[in-house]
């Protein structure tokens, strides 16, 4: 298994969709008030086998260099996903993520996005990096801010969410300038 090591406790891996997505389900399962109010993608996730074609699919775009989706272990029990996506000519991509409830607020969604930037900037050689936050999701916006991301501005109206409301989200960038710093 392809695995990026953050600490003794914390790695990144590439998804086995047979033994990762069972537990990616079930985390999902317990967080889905909390998760799907800013990501609508979990309200369609109903079951394992959604999640076992979700990571099939993400493993394709790995291959075909299109997207880096990988599972986030705590203590060697999957917590979350983080993903570096829409890479473009440019040399730019976006990150993404998600974290079950019980894994919040101990810093590793920080040190996830930390290891995800190391290797977007290393691996990818990208020159940019964005965060794209909902104003009002304090969390996201506060691990974006943690790990060094600039607030660029905000982008009005910028997501539907399920609550039928269109939603301001904050734009992040981190440069490779900055990071080398």
């Amino acid at each position: 298994m392809f695995a990026y090591v953050i600490n003794e406790n914390l790695k990144l891996a590439i998804p086995n969709p047979n033994r990762d997505a069972q537990k990616l389900f079930v985390l999902i399962d317990e967080s889905r008030e909390s998760i799907q109010k800013w990501l609508p993608w979990a309200a369609n996730l109903k079951s394992t086998a959604d999640e076992v074609k979700f990571l099939k699919h993400v493993n394709i775009n790995f291959g075909m260099r299109e997207s880096l989706n990988v599972v986030i272990y705590d203590k060697q029990q999957p917590v979350g996903m983080i993903s570096c996506d829409h890479f473009k000519a440019n040399k730019s991509a976006n990150i993404g993520y998600w974290l079950a409830e019980g894994a919040r607020g101990h810093g590793v969604m920080h040190q996830a996005v930390l290891a995800m930037v190391d290797i977007g900037f290393q691996d990818y050689d990208l020159n940019r990096i964005e965060i794209e936050a909902a104003v009002e999701n304090m969390g996201s916006n506060h691990v974006a801010q943690k790990a060094g991301f600039k607030l660029e501005g905000t982008l009005r109206a910028h997501h539907l969410l399920l609550d039928g409301r269109f939603h301001d989200y904050n734009l992040y960038s981190l440069l490779r300038s900055e990071w080398q710093k």
